[in-house]
């Protein structure tokens, strides 16, 4: 009996666990950095309830030929804490607002062997049920040009040409229409001048 009143009581008052419902994280896809630069991580993540106080980010690193990931970072309880061990102990800075939903890092003094995967996962209680979301780093003495700044470029000069094309063709028919029509005033003026000269004599 007790217990069926406290479920009633529960019930009217609107005192219902919460439901844990589906997180979305998102990062970048791939980033491109040079030797010595530092670049920043984005992490995101979409939740259909309020930014919890006991928001919590992660990040881990597995670098390129590696088999295990290792934790570089954790945010929780407000405040950020970078792994005191590992490759960016160091060279690791937490830049993100967990108030806007943002995790992001920075890492500093890039070099070659911090090429590999970052891998970010995010939890805004009662939503902890999601999959984390990587990004690859890849470190450069010179950043390549990417496929998109060629593909564009391809596309202006194509459409460079056929504005110059459409010029030429209509400058060549402007041309050709003044041609015409001068000798055709010109053949005008000389029937003109004939039909004169035949009145006179006459």
């Amino acid at each position: 009996m007790v217990t069926i009143l406290a479920l009633a009581s529960v019930i009217l008052l609107g005192i219902v666990p919460q439901q844990s419902e589906a997180i979305v994280i998102y990062t970048g896809w791939e980033r491109h950095a040079l030797v010595g630069s530092d670049i920043r991580l984005s992490c995101s993540f979409f939740s259909w309830r309020w930014t919890s106080d006991d928001v919590t980010f992660s990040w881990s690193y597995r670098a390129d030929g590696a088999r295990d990931s290792i934790y570089v970072f954790h945010y929780t309880g407000g405040a950020p804490y970078v792994a005191n061990k590992g490759p960016f102990r160091d060279r690791l800075e937490f830049v993100g607002n967990p108030g806007r939903r943002d995790g992001s890092i920075l890492l500093k003094n890039l070099d070659y062997g911090d090429n590999g995967t970052f891998t970010c996962d995010a939890k805004n209680p009662p939503d902890i049920v999601g999959h984390a979301s990587s990004v690859r780093l890849l470190v450069f003495e010179k950043v390549p040009i990417q496929a998109g700044v060629i593909t564009g470029a391809i596309i202006g000069a194509v459409l460079g040409l056929l504005v110059l094309v459409v010029v030429i063709y209509y400058l060549m028919r402007f041309l050709v229409a003044r041609r015409v029509f001068n000798l055709s005033v010109s053949k005008h003026g000389k029937k003109g001048k004939g039909k004169e000269g035949s009145q006179q004599r006459q």
